[in-house]
């Protein structure tokens, strides 16, 4: 069984995490997530503009910006007018909808991305589409931890970059790659929100859980 490329931890919200995270970067190839819609920065897991400019600040980190809400609306209306992403960040997500992309918002999502220079990411609810201008998430649950009742097979090789959200945490990690059965050499990344999270709080201890379950 193939592990992921990388994790994904997506809600990073308090620059205090920032030591824990590099220790672990050092370790173990992740992706750290921060969210971004600004109607929504009173409260967790949103961070502020200047919160996120701290975190974002550390360099030596692999970040993603997941945009949501009229921010993720406006990039797939029209791509080269809408805001730019966080600087500092390698993708960005744009969670523009929970019905999927048509067409005109796919393109728009590459053309982003072109624009940024960075590559960006669009949701799946089924099996990875062929589009490879953009990455692909299967994600079904959007954020809330719900576990889907199946997981698509990983593209093959020279398909898109796909990967897996949806109930990921430290004690289903194992069970849901072997559900996902990656052959030898597929490329993929997992995701996860609220399975790192603790009474609410991005939680240090269960990223680590997560990468000794997948790494060793």
């Amino acid at each position: 069984m193939q592990p992921p490329c990388f994790i994904a931890f997506t809600g990073v919200d308090h620059p205090d995490l920032l030591p824990g995270m590099l220790r672990l970067s050092a370790r173990y190839p992740i992706e750290w997530g921060v969210l971004v819609d600004p109607a929504q920065e009173d409260k967790a897991p949103f961070p502020d503009a200047e919160t996120r400019a701290a975190l974002l600040a550390a360099r030596e980190l692999r970040w993603a910006a997941h945009v949501c809400g009229a921010a993720a609306r406006a990039i797939v209306a029209d791509p080269m007018s809408a805001p730019l992403a966080p600087a500092g960040v390698q993708r960005v997500q744009v969670n523009h909808g929970f019905q999927g992309s048509d067409a005109a918002q796919v393109a728009a999502a590459r053309d982003y991305g072109r624009r940024l220079g960075v590559r960006t990411v669009l949701q799946s609810q089924g099996d990875f589409p062929a589009e490879t201008g953009v990455d692909w998430l299967f994600d079904v649950s959007f954020g809330a931890g719900v576990r889907p009742n199946r997981w698509p097979a990983p593209p093959a090789a020279g398909g898109p970059f796909g990967g897996y959200s949806g109930g990921i945490g430290p004690d289903t990690v194992g069970d849901i790659l072997a559900r996902i059965a990656a052959p030898q050499g597929a490329l993929y990344w997992i995701d996860m929100e609220s399975g790192v999270r603790t009474d609410g709080a991005f939680d240090l201890s269960k990223c680590e859980a997560v990468c000794r379950a997948v790494y060793g």
